[in-house]
């Protein structure tokens, strides 16, 4: 790690109030592996396959729209939309 990775890591740590073993501990956690990703994203499907009554297949999964983003994209076009109407 250079020098200044380490010197900036300290200084969020002591503005944290942490030690910089527990900010790296703290920033490890929030980053899943790939194998936790796809632990995850295992559960998920059951979970889903579980409570929908579904019997979709991982591939199904795979193709099927992305709701919550497309959500996303509506709410931020209603966003622009309302501040072009105020402006």
């Amino acid at each position: 790690m250079s020098r200044e990775a380490r010197d900036h890591l300290a200084v969020l740590a002591a503005e944290r109030g942490l030690t910089l073993g527990q900010l790296v501990q703290q920033l490890a956690e929030r980053e899943p592996t790939k194998a936790q990703i796809a632990e995850r994203l295992r559960a998920d499907r059951d979970a889903a396959r579980q409570n929908m009554g579904s019997d979709m297949s991982d591939d199904e999964f795979d193709q099927a729209p992305d709701v919550l983003g497309n959500i996303y994209k509506i709410a931020a076009e209603k966003v622009r939309a309302a501040r072009g109407s105020a402006a």
